[in-house]
């Protein structure tokens, strides 16, 4: 007889629920708007360019704004965040590959 054992340990911190959530679907995304954060590796920003594709061909009515850090060996500016939280219901962050 073979036994399968789960090679995971047992996890000492507390799971957290995420809880954030936006529903698009109400309009198609009418009075939404989406921040696109590219963090500056190469290929970053046409990644999320073909993801605001994407999302604009589902949800026509969607607002979407770019936003790119420049350099992906730095944490996105104060500046940049607080702009984005204060224009923005969603934020999509991404590196290229």
């Amino acid at each position: 007889m073979i036994t399968f054992h789960d090679p995971r340990g047992d996890v000492a911190a507390q799971t957290l629920a995420y809880t954030l959530s936006h529903d698009l679907t109400a309009n198609q995304g009418a009075g939404t708007t989406v921040a696109l954060l590219a963090n500056g590796f190469p290929d970053s920003v046409n990644f999320l360019e073909a993801i605001g594709q994407s999302l604009s061909a589902k949800y026509p009515a969607l607002t979407l704004k770019y936003w790119n850090k420049g350099n992906a060996s730095i944490p996105a500016p104060q500046s940049m965040l607080d702009e984005i939280k204060a224009h923005c219901h969603i934020a999509i962050a991404a590196y290229g590959h």
